[in-house]
This record gives structure tokens, sequence and C-alpha cells, in this order.
């Protein structure tokens, strides 16, 4: 059985070691969940691709011994920053409130997934499967140096994978893809007095970015996104004042649904930026591609069933973002993404999280880990 109790002492442990990353340290927390999963009997092992940046993998065996179900949250926080007023690492509770660095991303999950595993060694309950838990390092810095050398080097081996990183008990099936790229613009240059005896790139650039901005083109729909997004990020050219400028350079942040490509931005890209200059470069920065899963899928109706189970309505949904769900895509294992933290309140000051979340986190972890079962599933419609 779940115990709140002894989740809320987990919870104010966790926030009270420092694991902001930058500068990136997950030795004391990993330590610390290691020793917690060591103590309840799993197989613990742990794995660092820098020093001190290390993830920790563990596994409870279960009656039948052909799959594995990974469910895994990570161990790293964003910088604290300033302007705290119940500070970072204190753990101060407040009412249903517990406040701290990662209350919410991702220390509140991390409790919960380790009461819920918890509460299954306590019961002497068996699972139908085998249970792997990864805790891992440099989530908010591109797991890197966790989560995807785990799977590069089939360290991590699962047949389905729940991640443990978002909030309200939303059911993560669906994300944008990214591509971030940098386009430089040559021009010619030439005295400010007599622009026309040059080329001026930054005006070049203006005309490819508002024609960029004006595009509508059809897209497939997705209910649980928002169309397609374009976000000028970065843009600098010229030598002073009085030249023409004879170069620019801006940078691009595309978002995109699943059903389109990051070949087909690029070559509508292409296709603008040569209607006003044959003169110019793409720098390719960064490609993450869309995820959709199946609403049906078993992993979706299987967490679903739990939460219901429990009276707590969860919500089918998708994210805007980068998140890491595209990693087990990559590998060709299926993943959905959920967590209980509190919508907002990532990534700010005085960030908190809702006690009875984490608690009842806890116990729909606990039912859908006891009743999950392996069955065929679809990733697409």
């Amino acid at each position: 059985m779940v115990n709140k109790k002894r989740l809320i002492k987990t919870i104010k442990k966790l926030i009270s070691i420092d694991s902001q990353n930058p500068p990136g340290d997950e030795k004391a927390i990993s330590d610390f969940v290691r020793a917690y999963l060591s103590g309840l009997g799993l197989e613990v092992k742990t794995y660092a691709f820098s020093n001190k940046r290390e993830n920790v993998v563990a596994t409870l065996r279960g009656r039948k011994r052909g799959k594995f179900l990974l469910i895994t949250p990570h161990l790293d926080t964003v910088p604290a920053g300033e302007n705290w007023k119940t500070g970072p690492f204190c753990a101060k509770i407040i009412g249903d409130k517990i406040y701290g660095l990662g209350a919410t991303d991702c220390k509140g999950n991390l409790a919960s997934a380790l009461e819920a595993v918890n509460s299954i060694v306590e019961d002497g309950a068996k699972l139908d499967y085998n249970l792997v838990f990864a805790a891992t390092a440099d989530e908010e810095s591109g797991s890197s140096l966790g989560l995807i050398p785990l799977l590069k080097r089939k360290i991590l081996k699962a047949d389905a994978a729940l991640i443990l990183d978002a909030d309200d008990f939303e059911i993560v099936i669906t994300q944008k893809g990214l591509m971030h790229l940098k386009v430089r613009i040559r021009g010619k240059k030439a005295h400010g007095a007599y622009p026309w005896l040059g080329k001026n790139a930054i005006d070049i650039a203006a005309k490819i970015i508002v024609d960029l901005k004006k595009q509508n083109k059809i897209f497939p729909k997705n209910k649980y996104l928002r169309r397609p997004t374009i976000n000028v990020g970065t843009i600098k050219g010229g030598d002073k004042v009085n030249v023409v400028s004879d170069w620019c350079e801006f940078e691009l942040d595309f978002r995109f649904l699943p059903g389109s490509s990051e070949k087909e931005l690029l070559s509508n890209l292409r296709k603008t930026i040569a209607k006003y200059t044959d003169n110019f470069k793409i720098e390719i920065q960064g490609i993450q591609n869309p995820y959709y899963i199946n609403p049906c899928h078993p992993l979706v109706n299987s967490l679903a069933s739990a939460a219901r189970s429990l009276k707590i309505k969860p919500r089918i949904s998708g994210s805007e973002g980068a998140t890491v769900i595209t990693f087990f895509k990559n590998v060709g294992i299926p993943a959905i993404a959920t967590g209980f933290g509190t919508e907002g309140c990532a990534h700010i000051a005085d960030e908190y999280a809702s006690l009875d979340n984490l608690y009842n986190g806890a116990r729909v972890l606990v039912e859908f880990l006891k009743k999950y079962k392996f069955k065929g599933g679809i990733w697409d419609h």
C-alpha cells in the first residue's frame, strides 16, 4: 500500500539534494536512488558517460521473464536562478504544496515512482513482466549523457516505456517535431549613401522571413496539437551603419506535426530563399522527429484505466515542445509520458507540487504496474 508519510520523506530528501544542470552533477542524487532501490532488493547498476553524471538502472524481476516494461523519470533540474522566497533546496511544505527546485520537474515524479516500487515490493506482488526503473541524468540539457546513450548502447532494453515527466495526470501520446537551423545570406557591400550599388543581405533576409511567416500551407491535422510554427530566434548582420550589409544570418525554429517531415520543410525553405537570392547557405543544427502513438494502444488504455479506477480523470494530450519520447521511437519502443507535477510550475522560482497529486500518482502507478498486460499494439492510425 502506498505510504504518504514515506513518500513525503522521500520527496523532501530528493529536493534537498542539489542536481542542477548546468553545471551537471547527479552523483549525490543517484547514490540516494541506488541505495533506495537496492534496499528493496532490486538489481541495480549505475552508468556514467561523464564524471559525476550517473544514471541508475534497476530491475524488478516478474513472473514471466520475456517482457520488459520501463518507467523512467530524470534526476537533474534546471538551475535554481534567483527570486526564491521558499529556498530551492528547503523542501518547505505549506498546506498541500511542497516547494523546492524539481518539485514538479521532476523530483516529484521520481518520488512517486520510488514509492510505487516500494509499495509493490512491500505487498509481495509479482508482476507479469520485468520492470525496469531508469532514473536518468542530463534530461534538462538534451539527454546526451543519459537516456540517449542508454538506449543507443542497448543498456536499456524494453518492450514498452512510460516516461514520468508531465503534469496533472496527463497522458502524452504525441508531440511536434523540431528542426533548428541557421540561414546565411550573402550580399554585396557598398557605401550607405549609394545603396543601389550594393545588395543588402539584411533586406533579403527580411523578405525571406516575411514570406515564410505568410505561408499557410496545408498541413496534417492533429487534435492534440496546435498548428505548425516557425520562430525566428536570432538575427544579425552588417558591419557598420553606413555600409550596405553584405552578410546576414538568422536562426529558425520549426515545430511540425506528425505526418510532416523535415525534408518537406527544407525543400520549401530552399525554394522560398531562392526567390530572393541564390547566394545562401543552410546549416542544420538539430532535428527531432515528431511522435504519435495510437490512443488505443495498450499503454494508453491501461494507464487511463488505472487512473479512472481511483476516481482520477486522465487527460490525453500532446506536447508542443520536445520531450524524450522520440528517442524511444528511434529504437522501436512504444512509449507514452505521464506525470503528477503541477502545470505551470516547472522551471519557475518557488516551484511546487501538490502532495495529494504525488500520493495519487504513486497509487495510479501501482495500479497500472500491477495490472499491465503486454498485448499487440499499434503506433499509428
